[in-house]
């Protein structure tokens, strides 16, 4: 069984300015992938898309915000007038506000929901319709170990990325008659800016004691290119990505 070859494959990103995004972004625009990037930062995607095309890749960019519908889906537009199709969707757009539940922080909770779920659903629902009539594509869907366990201040977060296992499992079972994929990727502790979103000083400070081995958001975006490399005939349906020294 031969991997398939990613050159000329049309991907895009949600999340794609910082940290997971970016990382999957240049490792797979180096191997011949063209990368279509959303991010609500605008001089972070010009930044990213320079580099890209320095380096010999192909990228395009829209400003987006996954928690709005109509941005979700005005990026794929954007990506079909441009490139013509879409192979992969990555649903990685993401926020980690760790807090205690007593705290009361509901603005925070209120955007790891529109963020992390909401978002990847307005994700599959902008790509879906277009993959149905295509008869293939593939949802990659990034959840976090944190979808697997949950632990003090982690509460909020913990559920929103469960809900993206159980969508994803959902949505695999549901799509698989039209010949589409659906990967989930948990990622343990990853270099990223993720974790300089967090407002509580318990928390940031817990956080900071586990920074020590975290690895390169680069693991990620391996295991992504492994998962879009498969035949069109195996679905990797969910990985996990963490350091070798993390215990749990």
């Amino acid at each position: 069984m031969e991997s398939v070859n990613l050159s000329g494959k049309v991907v895009v990103i949600t999340g794609a300015s910082s940290g997971i995004g970016k990382a999957i972004a240049k490792y797979l625009a180096s191997q011949g992938v063209i990368v279509s990037l959303g991010a609500r930062r605008m001089d972070k995607l010009i930044e990213l898309q320079d580099q890209i095309t320095i380096e010999g890749g192909k990228a395009a960019f829209f400003l987006t915000d996954v928690t709005q519908k109509e941005s979700v889906d005005a990026l794929i537009k954007h990506t079909l007038e441009i490139f013509g199709k879409v192979d992969v969707i990555i649903n990685n757009a993401g926020v980690m506000l760790l807090s205690k539940l007593e705290e009361l922080r509901y603005e925070e909770w209120d955007a790891m929901i529109s963020t992390n779920l909401k978002g990847m659903l307005y994700g599959i629902g902008a790509a879906l319709p277009y993959f149905k009539a295509r008869k293939e594509g593939h949802f990659i869907n990034i959840s976090s170990l944190s979808g697997h366990r949950v632990d003090p201040t982690s509460a909020v977060y913990s559920a929103t990325k469960y809900a993206v296992r159980a969508l994803s499992e959902g949505l695999r079972q549901e799509v698989k008659l039209y010949n589409i994929r659906s990967t989930i990727i948990s990622p343990g502790i990853i270099q990223s800016e993720l974790t300089q979103a967090i407002t509580d000083a318990y928390s940031k400070e817990m956080v900071k004691g586990m920074e020590s081995f975290a690895i390169s958001a680069d693991a990620v975006a391996h295991a992504v290119a492994y998962a879009i490399s498969q035949p069109q005939d195996v679905d990797i349906s969910e990985m996990i990505i963490r350091p070798t020294a993390q215990p749990y």
